[in-house]
């Protein structure tokens, strides 16, 4: 598995977890809930001040959002 389908699969499991809609999560890292999508799905590589953003966000270390399971 590549780096970008582990960042979205971790996003999407972390996300689904702590029962956060697309649109929550997007408000809290201040990103359009498109963008989230576009994530989840791999179709978009984020810059590192997003991935950070979003571990904060979820409540983990942004390692863990490009960790293999």
């Amino acid at each position: 598995m590549d780096l970008l389908t582990r960042f979205a699969t971790n996003v999407r499991r972390l996300r689904e977890k702590k029962k956060f809609s697309q649109k929550a999560l997007a408000d809290k890292v201040g990103i359009s809930v498109s963008y989230v999508s576009m994530l989840e799905r791999g179709q978009r590589s984020p810059p590192l001040e997003t991935i950070e953003k979003m571990a904060k966000a979820l409540g983990v270390p942004a390692a863990s959002l490009l960790a293999g399971r």
